[in-house]
């Protein structure tokens, strides 16, 4: 569990540094890298207690939203 956080940790500060740069200088290759490199971090938080708390709190926001629709 203790390598899981890490490994997290490190795509997360990964995502940081890609998101920051220029949208300009980005080539379709480097989004792609991204956009995978999201994913494999999604799959890493979402066992954990951070992951599960993140999805409690969007499943409200969206069950408060579809309930104002009504």
């Amino acid at each position: 569990m203790v390598l899981t956080i890490n490994v997290a940790v490190l795509l997360a500060v990964i995502i940081v540094v890609r998101l920051r740069r220029r949208v300009q200088a980005r080539k379709r290759s480097d989004e792609q890298l991204t956009v995978v490199i999201v994913l494999v971090f999604g799959v890493l938080v979402a066992p954990t207690a951070f992951g599960q708390g993140i999805a409690d709190v969007v499943g409200q926001l969206a069950d408060g939203i579809t309930d104002s629709g009504r």
